[in-house]
């Protein structure tokens, strides 16, 4: 693997869940791979599990690893050709890049949309960059429409835990107060979409995705029908897609999309975290028994680990 920047890059993806699981049962097997590299998180936005798992797993390879926050600890960054910048941005990308890729082995990046913008967060202008300009592997680690690392934790979960052979999974809406991004959305839908899983997305109208990216999943309005057998429900909120960004005025039918233990049923609960308590998910389900958001969470170590193994093994 010559970079991880979304899920196209996986060419064998039961193999990879295969060494992600096996890297599980012994996490050091080789902390020699990645002896005297070093691994550079770049964070656009804040972050939690992925930084704390992205560098737990880049340490179990032997890896070195610097974390730079950008908001706070860098220069502000230019991405515009031909800008003239005279207003608050302080250097380009074009410099940025080779200059960091001098210092890195891998560059992990982690920068959210603007929410307003469409085409602008479509072109994928922060990661893309990256890639155009340095000069050594790129790791997304959430990016304006993807986030493929929490991708495939979500596909190693239901690997572990799937109790047949084709489980039926459920990716479904549910409120939010604030306009929340498509990526979890878009990668959870193209990974399903590679997996052996009977799959189907539900949410309100007026939440559509992107039609590049659904394809040709079921989609199906009615929560209740949708959920019926469900042995995996993956909850998470995405603001409105045409209107982009936008969250559609507040309904009972909107609240009512609230996961409770009811509409679960004994599937197994899947989010990829933070949460929102009694608005995406009642507290009961969030702590009963088929709640496997923790689960997930162990995961983003696994996944993050298997894709630095594979760039590190390529550029060894």
């Amino acid at each position: 693997m010559k970079k991880y920047t979304g899920l196209d890059d996986i060419t064998d993806l039961q193999e990879l869940i295969a060494q992600a699981r096996e890297l599980k049962n012994n996490p050091y097997a080789y902390e020699q791979l990645g002896k005297r590299k070093r691994l550079v998180m770049l964070f656009f936005n804040s972050s939690l599990r992925t930084r704390l798992s992205t560098e737990k797993a880049a340490s179990n390879l032997g890896m070195d690893v610097t974390v730079m926050n950008f908001n706070s600890d860098a220069w502000k960054l230019e991405f515009e050709d031909g800008t003239v910048m005279d207003a608050d941005t302080s250097e380009h990308i074009k410099e940025a890049a080779q200059v960091i890729s001098q210092y890195a082995d891998i560059i992990a990046v982690r920068a959210f949309p603007t929410l307003t913008d469409k085409a602008k967060d479509e072109s994928e202008y922060v990661i893309s960059s990256f890639v155009k300009y340095a000069s050594v592997p790129i790791v997304n680690m959430e990016s304006a429409t993807a986030h493929p690392l929490q991708a495939l934790a979500d596909a190693i979960t239901i690997t572990e835990l799937a109790k047949k052979k084709k489980p039926k999974v459920v990716l479904s809406w549910a409120p939010h107060p604030k306009a929340l991004p498509h990526a979890v959305a878009n990668s959870f839908i193209g990974m399903m979409q590679k997996m052996d899983v009977d799959f189907t997305i539900t949410h309100p109208k007026g939440y559509e995705l992107d039609k590049a990216v659904v394809k040709d999943s079921v989609v199906e309005y009615d929560q209740d029908a949708a959920l019926k057998d469900a042995d995996f429900v993956y909850v998470k909120n995405w603001s409105n897609y045409e209107n982009y960004g936008k969250v559609l005025a507040t309904t009972d039918s909107h609240t009512s999309w609230t996961i409770t233990d009811e509409k679960l049923g004994e599937a197994r609960f899947m989010h990829c975290l933070p949460v929102r308590r009694n608005v995406i998910v009642t507290d009961s389900v969030l702590d009963g028994k088929n709640s496997v958001v923790i689960e997930q969470a162990n995961n983003r170590t696994y996944s993050a680990q298997v894709i630095l193994k594979s760039i590190l093994e390529n550029l060894n």
